[in-house]
């Protein structure tokens, strides 16, 4: 029955959508109003074509993800027919394509979308949550273009008109330009398949927030499902961000709309599961668990938002060819990933302290954990190779590495600048440049870029990126920051009372989901000074239950604790139950650091850490 009525609805469901093309758009209807068992119908009318079959695709890979998700698993119900809705032969080629005989009589094709967020604990490899789709009627339809939309065989440059119905209770935020004043029906047309796919949407009841900073346009949209979080209460803080990183950037960027998109997941079994960020030119979709205390939530999505905001400068304004003739389904990878994705994340860190947003010693701090991480990977990996080759083994296990090391080759480039420059000219300038070399438009060849970059700066700046960026030489780290006037030293850090360190926790999880604290490694001061002991069974902390299904909320509430509050534990030990009170001591960690510690160097350290 099921199947009978989705063919039916397939069938009757375009209404006027006339078959015949009036303009040179291909065009696309997503029914958003007459959604079952969580799947979209989509119609797609392409311009007459001129030979005999066709092959329609859904993307394997986008920008941004560096990673082979194959969105055509979650197409179901592919169906070709002619003008007179006679069914045209269809062969599936693989996940992502479909072969269409008799292409010259094409008139349109339906499909059905299953979204990713409810199948992701099933999948070991499952789709990266800010790149996939959500689909749930009448509350949240995180559309990402590149999930419900593909491209026939060599008309990804035609225009696209994209029609979505949805209810009237439902607002799609976007940075695209609706042209359509219904309430219940948005048109959007773009210049080309990429440029569709560059523009995310969220469809949810409207909560968002709009403000301007210089000439852009900014729009906060957010969906909490239960309510808990309001556009309103994060937009003092992000507009803060916001401000600062236009300030920071100066005339690099001339984006005049950007949307960030928040989806906040209840991080249930059918639910988001992958948080983070994905960036495109003029928008930022982001996944964060609603459980986040406010403050936490905060100070991530600064650091997020801020790296995929920083985005528009590279690989968004400058960037290589691969990426400007991006190819979906066979992809070809550009061999900078250390400046797409590593000279974005150190602008991300470095615009926090050049504003103000954080000090010397916060800022040193994180560049610390970078290279604590870096040290986790093959040091000797060159990245350029990793780059060109991040789809296969052993490199797409590195490339996580691109936001330690990539940042720190970014570190250490701005300090090679600031030096051979007396100051003058970091990092910032260089992009600045390549900006105007370059731009949106002109692409790169991947092998000119280091010769490039040398004439506009020095051979001593070549020579660094053949050696450490190219080439297998570890980066000696130390001499870099001597430039500075920075030496290494032992700093303390705050820790986590149920993780040690970055990674090993306190604590495990038994057959019977109970929380215990571990045997095998000695309890922190935590534990030590509230009295839990080894092996103690953890029942509820403040009164509130806990147990494998939410544990990830007990410890996003730890991170909220201060010194000295008031705080009750209830345990089992040995068949009974004990309630223990007392007061939080939070952990320290003695780890590896850096601090200033040459004076004569102080204009020059000011100069990178304070100049533009």
């Amino acid at each position: 029955m099921k199947r009978f009525i989705c063919t039916l609805a397939m069938a009757l469901t375009m209404g006027g959508f006339a078959y015949a093309q009036k303009g040179k758009e291909v065009k696309v209807a997503i029914d958003l109003k007459d959604i079952k068992d969580d799947k979209v119908l989509v119609t797609v009318i392409p311009q007459p074509l001129d030979t005999e079959t066709t092959t329609y695709y859904v993307p394997k890979i986008i920008p941004g993800t560096y990673s082979e998700d194959n969105y055509g698993k979650w197409i179901e119900g592919f169906k070709a027919f002619d003008k007179k809705g006679k069914e045209l032969t269809v062969v599936k080629g693989d996940d992502n394509s479909w072969k269409i005989s008799g292409a010259k009589k094409l008139a349109k094709v339906t499909y059905l979308v299953n979204d990713t967020f409810d199948n992701e604990t099933q999948q070991e490899d499952a789709i990266f949550s800010p790149s996939g789709t959500n689909i749930l009627a009448g509350e949240n339809i995180l559309l990402n273009t590149h999930g419900f939309v593909g491209y026939f065989e060599g008309k990804g440059e035609l225009p696209y008109e994209v029609t979505i119905t949805h209810p009237a209770t439902l607002w799609g935020a976007t940075s695209m330009v609706d042209t359509n004043a219904s309430n219940e029906v948005d048109v959007f047309t773009t210049s080309r398949y990429p440029e569709l796919v560059d523009h995310p949407i969220m469809y949810s009841k409207p909560d968002y927030t709009t403000f301007k900073v210089d000439d852009m346009d900014i729009i906060i949209s957010v969906y909490s499902p239960t309510g808990k979080v309001k556009a309103a209460d994060i937009t003092p803080a992000m507009e803060k961000m916001m401000r600062a990183q236009k300030k920071f950037l100066g005339p690099i960027n001339s984006t005049k709309k950007y949307s960030v998109l928040i989806y906040l997941s209840s991080a249930g079994k059918e639910d988001a599961q992958g948080f983070g960020a994905l960036e495109h030119t003029t928008s930022t979709t982001v996944v964060l668990p609603e459980q986040m205390p406010e403050e936490q939530l905060n100070e991530t999505l600064k650091d997020v938002v801020s790296h995929e905001f920083f985005h528009i400068v590279t690989p968004l304004s400058v960037h290589s060819k691969e990426i400007q003739f991006f190819n979906y389904n066979t992809p070809k990878m550009s061999e900078h990933l250390w400046m797409y994705e590593g000279v974005t994340e150190y602008f991300a860190n470095l615009f926090q302290i050049q504003q103000g947003l954080i000090d010397e010693d916060a800022f040193l701090g994180r560049i610390a954990d970078k290279i604590a991480q870096a040290k986790r990977f093959d040091d000797t990996m060159p990245f350029t190779k990793m780059s060109k080759n991040v789809l296969e083994q052993p490199y797409k296990d590195a490339y996580v590495n691109v936001y330690q090391k990539g940042a720190l080759i970014a570190m250490c480039l701005d300090i090679q600048l600031r030096e051979s420059s007396n100051g003058q000219k970091g990092i910032l300038a260089l992009m600045r440049d390549l900006s105007k070399e370059y731009g949106n438009n002109k692409p790169f060849n991947d092998e000119d870029l280091f010769g490039k970059i040398t004439t506009l700066t020095n051979p001593t700046v070549g020579e660094f990126l053949k050696t450490y960026v190219a080439g297998n030489t570890p980066i000696p780290y130390d001499t870099y920051f001597a430039k500075m006037g920075v030496t290494k030293t032992t700093v303390k850090k705050p820790g986590n009372p149920f993780i040690k360190g970055e990674q090993e926790p306190y604590i495990g999880v038994n057959q019977t989901k109970e929380i215990f604290l571990r045997s095998d490694i000695e309890p922190n001061e935590f534990f030590s000074t509230l009295g839990v002991k080894k092996g103690d069974i953890i029942l509820a902390v403040n009164d509130t239950n806990y147990n494998l299904d939410n544990i990830y909320d007990m410890i996003m509430s730890s991170t909220n604790w201060k010194d000295g509050e008031t705080i009750s534990m209830k345990v089992k030990r040995d068949g009974k139950e004990v309630v223990l009170k007392g007061k939080v001591k939070m952990p320290v960690d003695d780890v590896e650091g850096y601090h200033a510690t040459d004076a004569s160097k102080a204009k020059l350290r000011e100069a990178w850490l304070k100049g533009n």
